[in-house]
């Protein structure tokens, strides 16, 4: 009877894989225009899920197009979300770990994945897929995923100058900007960097570093602090 029910459990583990474990499944509709996502992770508290994660990526005629993998796949739940193993959840764009868009300007969409805290004060980090066309699939970027991963969380997008922007800070009052340009066939390249100290409680000194025809040029300026909004 007891090697009977041994190959039951093992049964079940093999048709029912994970789930049968306790893994947590999400679904993310309308990730962007053209890709919707499944999420499983391995671990559910209140209202907040990490450790591994696996993410798929589907087109919007529900045909599998990539599937990625988190060491540390953290997001929050709303409140209310009663979370069942096995029984798969919706998660607004909002919530998700999954960020979809175009970081390299290209013309085509990219995935950042949420994978742990290891960003600047412990911020969220994110490893970096690029769509690479030729390989018709998601190539992580070592560039990418570095900024992505050692800033206060992920860089921004600014489409119409067509820059990242990478923020992050060093204790109560000194704050940094690097905005990089994609060039390419040659990766990011930093063109404009800003450090704005307010560690004087009655002016902000502004040192902005930019790159003018492949030249660095400086400038620095004193606010009050009344004056200075960041």
């Amino acid at each position: 009877m007891k090697i009977l029910n041994t190959y039951k459990i093992l049964s079940a583990a093999i048709v029912l894989g994970p789930l049968c474990f306790g893994q947590y499944q999400f679904e993310i509709k309308n990730a962007s225009k053209k890709y919707n996502a499944i999420i499983n992770v391995e671990n559910c508290f209140d209202d907040r899920c990490k450790d591994k994660g696996t993410i798929e990526l589907y087109d919007n005629k529900n045909t599998k197009v990539q599937t990625f993998t988190s060491d540390n796949l953290i997001f929050n739940l709303e409140k209310g979300q009663k979370l069942v193993p096995g029984k798969m959840l919706q998660l607004s764009n909002e919530q998700s770990p999954v960020i979809i868009d175009d970081f390299n300007f290209d013309g085509t969409e990219d995935i950042a994945i949420r994978n742990g805290n290891m960003g600047n004060y412990s911020a969220d980090s994110y490893d970096v897929y690029v769509f690479n066309s030729t390989r018709m699939a998601f190539v992580k970027s070592a560039e990418l995923t570095d900024i992505g991963s050692n800033s206060l969380g992920l860089f921004t997008v600014d489409h119409k100058r067509k820059r990242l922007i990478a923020t992050g800070k060093s204790g109560c009052c000194m704050f940094f900007t690097t905005e990089y340009a994609v060039i390419p066939n040659k990766g990011l390249e930093a063109v404009l960097e800003k450090e704005e100290d307010m560690t004087q409680e009655d002016r902000v000194k502004v040192v902005t570093k930019e790159k003018v025809n492949n030249k660095w040029m400086t400038k620095t300026k004193v606010y009050s602090s009344e004056q200075y909004k960041r």
